[in-house]
């Protein structure tokens, strides 16, 4: 699989540049320098969820539950 593409490629196809990113980004190239990256939307909202769970994780961690947090706090927090 391309995992490059040029800027003059994409703005010929976008669709097509698009559909390749579902699984892995692809860096976008002007003179041979990077960019930016296309990321397809399977994988944008996977990503979205990644960090999503590293900041919960990190949430839980830092929360003090000896002092008698309560569950409603620690979902607001997390944002649930």
């Amino acid at each position: 699989m391309n995992t490059t593409v040029s800027i003059s490629k994409l703005k010929s196809n976008p669709s097509k540049i698009i559909s390749m990113a579902d699984d892995y980004p692809i860096a976008v190239k002007n003179r041979n320098k990077t960019t930016g990256y296309v990321v397809g939307k399977d994988l944008f909202e996977k990503m979205v969820l990644a960090v999503e769970d590293v900041m919960d994780r990190k949430v839980i961690k830092e929360t003090d539950f000896s002092k008698g947090t309560d569950l409603e706090s620690f979902v607001e927090e997390l944002g649930l």
